[in-house]
């Protein structure tokens, strides 16, 4: 049987977990996730930890920061102004703004009086993470590969998605 190389278009369906067992996201009960294993468009701990894996096999690993979205830099999280902020902004909020031609998106973490506290690192950074990975799907390297290319909406490759 055919196992994940880097390059590889994989169907996974995934279970993400903090280390004390709470669950941040998982696909379980919807569709899988569509990847490219090796590139570099989704975390490296789980990017890397698919190759080799067979369809039908599932795998538990575990992802520390520098592997996953990084160490968090507290230089990102700063104190504003609530004024300088959306009328209704509330807690959990995310608010962006373009800054010499880049978006970037903070996390409101905390409102105190007439202050926020904004947020620019990842949600998940500095936190190391547990993964189950289960592959559905490998569908070689090749970039045509997607879904609604057939006549019933499906993609035509023969897997059932």
């Amino acid at each position: 049987m055919a196992r994940v190389t880097s390059g590889d278009i994989v169907h996974l369906h995934y279970t993400g977990k903090f280390e004390d067992g709470t669950v941040f996201d998982s696909t379980e009960g919807g569709d899988p996730l569509e990847l490219i294993a090796g590139a570099q468009d989704i975390i490296d701990g789980v990017s890397q930890g698919i190759i080799g894996l067979e369809v039908g096999e599932s795998k538990e690993l575990t992802v520390p920061p520098e592997r996953g979205y990084g160490d968090r830099d507290e230089a990102l999280a700063r104190r504003v102004p609530l004024d300088a902020l959306p009328e209704d902004v509330e807690v959990g909020d995310r608010v962006s703004t373009t800054t010499n031609g880049h978006e970037i998106v903070f996390h409101v973490t905390a409102i105190d009086g007439e202050e926020a506290v904004i947020d620019a690192n990842h949600p998940l950074a500095g936190k190391t993470l547990v993964f189950r990975l289960a592959v559905h799907s490998i569908h070689g390297n090749d970039p045509n590969h997607g879904h609604g290319h057939g006549p019933d909406g499906g993609c035509g490759c023969g897997h059932d998605h």
